[in-house]
């Protein structure tokens, strides 16, 4: 019998319905390769501790007095007053300390700037094109920088580390967690976002336009990163293209892969997060008009020294400020800085402030950087509490590069990464005493068993042992 004839569209329809895997086969063929360089990140073996008699910091609630914060599997598995202490747990006596979460620094370039700062060691800006999408942070950096074990010190379990703001479009930034390791891999954060690292600004038109290309100023500087973005969406619509042919069981060639515009086409789809270099209040607010342009979000604009112009749009928009309390004036697009920068944004409604470091050395007193900003915004009148400004280090961080469901506050079922302070973290005189990563004790200040020193430190400077399972 023979068949009335049908539209290519009817055919199209009965092929997928007959063979819907041919669909999901092609689809399959057409991605890029699952990640190849995956988290092999594993915590550290721990048992349950409980510490007792801590005024605790949850960095989403108000102070607990006399509280007790119990982890168990290198989690956190309870928070609150006498918790009582399970049969086989280390009790810590914390009375006149404070608990509070692991600091978060969102803006780091330890490993890819690493020490010693020779150029041997700089590997954050890859200055050969103001577009380097396909740089990942993730390749440079070297887990033996013995500024790693001084973060720890400083009471960091978590950051982001990036590539540095010489490009327009600099590249994947990876977050890590702060533990001995022998690749960066054995660091990565699992389940954690890439970011991509943008900037605007003084620093890519001078980088380039001292080379006698564009951009070199700062109509250029937007021009090449929109030109960027509309390679990305022509990139996008090679692959639906593709995807369509393939469907209808055409004869097509893939598309050749781009990780350039693959990384880019990870921001549009949402799956990369945007850290943005930005200083001046119009140029956030351009930045801001060019990721609706294309259909993107930008998760955080970085130093963002004017933030406190705009903290009503900022937080409108959803981005968070990660900014330094009072690190100013040393380049003219960072001169019209204030001490109340943070607490501004802060107080704006909804507003989103971190206090970040951007620094090796910085990163070692984040705890201090905001009580510098916590004690500014207190003398024009926020009156603000230990318990804010605990946010600005911990939960708001974490929120900026997407890893606030895991880690960044005390509550349970979230990563135990967890610091003992001697005191008020927000005090000069106080310091990290202990410092646990996903439960297990990393670094106390009291006992040299667990105060990290990395292979490269052996040949040069007493090593103590390394922390319990750690790898040296």
């Amino acid at each position: 019998m023979r068949l009335p004839p049908r539209s290519p569209s009817v055919l199209l329809i009965l092929l997928i319905l007959t063979f819907p895997s041919l669909t999901a086969a092609a689809e399959q063929a057409a991605q890029p390769p699952a990640d190849p360089y995956a988290s092999t990140y594993k915590p550290r073996p721990s048992r349950p501790v409980l510490i007792t008699h801590a005024t605790v910091l949850t960095a989403v609630g108000d102070r607990i007095e006399d509280g007790s914060v119990l982890l168990r599997d290198g989690k956190i598995a309870g928070v609150g007053k006498s918790l009582p202490a399970p049969a086989d747990a280390a009790v810590v006596d914390a009375t006149g300390k404070w608990v509070t979460p692991g600091i978060i620094d969102p803006h780091s370039h330890l490993g890819v700037y690493a020490s010693p700062e020779v150029p041997a060691n700089a590997d954050g800006n890859e200055l050969t094109d103001p577009i380097t999408a396909d740089m990942w942070a993730l390749h440079a950096i070297w887990p033996q920088d013995p500024q790693f074990p001084l973060a720890l010190a400083g009471g960091v379990t978590s950051m982001l580390i990036l590539p540095g703001s010489g490009n327009l479009i600099g590249g994947r930034g990876v977050v890590v967690k702060n533990v001995p390791a022998r690749s960066a891999m054995d660091m990565r954060f699992p389940g954690a976002p890439w970011s991509l690292k943008m900037a605007c600004g003084e620093n890519p038109k001078r980088v380039y336009g001292q080379k006698g290309r564009s951009p070199a100023t700062r109509m250029g500087n937007i021009a090449v990163t929109r030109e960027a973005w509309i390679k990305a969406r022509d990139y996008e619509r090679k692959w639906e293209t593709y995807h369509q042919k393939a469907a209808a069981g055409k004869d097509n060639n893939e598309p050749d892969r781009d990780l350039e515009l693959e990384t880019l086409l990870g921001v549009l789809h949402g799956e990369i997060l945007v850290q943005n270099h930005c200083y001046r209040a119009d140029e956030m607010l351009a930045m801001i008009d060019m990721a609706k342009e294309f259909g993107y979000k930008i998760a955080a604009f970085h130093h963002a020294v004017e933030a406190y112009k705009i903290a009503d749009v900022l937080a409108e928009n959803g981005i968070c400020g990660a900014m330094w309390a009072d690190w100013w004036g040393f380049k003219m697009e960072s001169f019209d800085g204030i001490r109340e920068n943070i607490a501004l944004v802060d107080h704006a409604k909804n507003g989103c402030a971190i206090v970040h470091s951007d620094s090796a050395e910085g990163i070692q007193r984040l705890n201090q950087e905001a009580a510098k900003a916590m004690a500014a915004g207190n003398r024009m009148g926020f009156k603000l509490r230990p318990e804010d400004a605990i946010r600005w280090l911990t939960i708001n961080a974490a929120k900026a590069i997407g890893v606030d469901k895991q880690t960044g506050s005390l509550e349970e079922g979230k990563m135990a990464d967890v610091v003992i302070w001697t005191g008020s973290p927000f005090s000069v005189y106080s310091r990290a005493a202990k410092v646990y990563v996903d439960g297990a004790l990393l670094f106390d200040e009291d006992d040299p068993a667990h105060a990290w020193r990395t292979d490269f430190e052996l040949g040069t400077m007493p090593a103590p042992a390394p922390p319990a399972g750690g790898v040296q």
